[in-house]
């Protein structure tokens, strides 16, 4: 539906920034977002005569301004910082030189911090910035998981989190109820519709994605992922680094958005919106060398389809269908493939190893089967 719910200026905001990246696909973004191409165009007219301005009636600073004064430098500072009490040197000074303040350094923005009264506190800056593996391109992974669970006054907050690894670009931050299939995948698919398929998605091995007493054994959840062509892999046990950037993620919101009580699911949401909006379109990030994950992601090109489209195996696949209790029958012996993909198809594919075969479901290797071992 067009720009509808508790952040239509947001969702403005992100769709003019994603229309105007060279090489978008226009029309692709109106349908994921649900509007006329007369009225895109029309935002973005008035975007580049107005910037934000032209597409709400509310008071924005503007991105550029004429020299500042050191006072006016400074106020502008510790405005920053009382906006954004997390914030330390660094994310300060490109948000200063970035509203036109002109550049101020790191340093200079604490000094200003501790002069003023400001405590500084754990989170106040200074730590040293780290680097991480990332892949080459937006959409190549997304970094899913729950933000473990908050007490509401009604109730309890499992936060879904959904981060792509090359952008850090938050495409799902959602107040949920509870961690089942029933409350994830309508999300997912909020998220597939607006922001197209990742090739592949890593979770840990936790429900509903994951089957830890399987050791990263596939749920229905996991199934339905692949069935829509996502790649669906799953962290090492009891190494949560597989997933850091989502655990990075999950700190930042604890600290700058979960710290405060909520009354209820709908007060969560809303103020997940809200960090989200400036997580993604403000927050300058240490990773991306100051620049906000905006700057760095596109929608995918693979868009989601509604219904599950049909597959063929080669030729010369073993094609086995998985029985109720999750087993297939191969070369006369009886092998586990799992109960998630029961009544499904599943190709078998001898390896260089005699005995040995891989099985894969659609596009997606999900277990090797070795007829030379013992049966249980």
């Amino acid at each position: 539906m067009a720009f509808a719910g508790r952040s239509v200026m947001d969702q403005k905001q992100e769709f003019v920034l994603m229309a105007l990246m060279e090489g978008s696909n226009v029309s692709g973004l109106c349908v994921r977002y649900g509007i006329g191409r007369t009225c895109a165009y029309k935002l973005l007219s008035r975007y580049r005569a107005e910037g934000l301005a032209g597409l709400a009636e509310r008071s924005r600073r503007p991105l550029t301004s004429p020299r500042r004064s050191p006072a006016a430098v400074e106020a502008q500072v510790l405005v920053a910082r009382a906006e954004h009490p997390a914030w330390g040197g660094r994310k300060i000074s490109r948000v200063v030189e970035r509203d036109g303040g002109g550049t101020v350094a790191p340093s200079t923005v604490t000094g200003i911090l501790r002069r003023n009264g400001v405590a500084l506190g754990e989170h106040g800056g200074g730590a040293r910035p780290f680097i991480r593996f990332e892949h080459a391109a937006p959409n190549d992974l997304w970094q899913m998981d729950f933000k473990g669970h908050v007490p509401l006054a009604r109730g309890r907050l499992h936060p879904l989190t959904v981060l792509d690894d090359h952008s850090r670009f938050a495409v799902a931050l959602e107040a949920c109820a509870d961690e089942t299939t029933e409350t994830v995948k309508p999300r997912l698919i909020k998220a597939f519709r607006r922001y197209g398929l990742p090739r592949r998605m890593a979770a840990d091995n936790g429900p509903p994605w994951g089957d830890a007493g399987l050791g990263a054994g596939f749920t229905a959840l996991g199934v339905w992922l692949i069935e829509i062509g996502v790649t669906l892999t799953h962290s090492s046990p009891r190494h949560p680094q597989t997933l850091g950037k989502d655990e990075r993620f999950h700190r930042s919101l604890a600290i700058e958005t979960l710290g405060r009580p909520f009354a209820d699911l709908d007060e969560a949401q809303s103020a997940l919106d809200a960090w989200r909006q400036v997580y993604n379109l403000e927050r300058p990030h240490d990773a991306l060398g100051g620049k906000v994950p905006i700057d760095r992601y596109t929608p995918s090109t693979r868009s989601f389809s509604e219904t599950i489209e049909p597959f063929s195996y080669a030729p010369d696949d073993l094609v086995r269908r998985v029985q109720r209790k999750g087993y297939v029958s191969c070369l006369g012996r009886i092998v586990r493939i799992g109960r998630a993909f029961a009544n499904k198809h599943v190709a078998l594919r001898p390896t260089h190893i005699d005995g040995c075969f891989e099985a894969f479901f659609r596009h997606q290797k999900i277990v090797t089967i070795d007829l030379n071992a013992s049966q249980p």
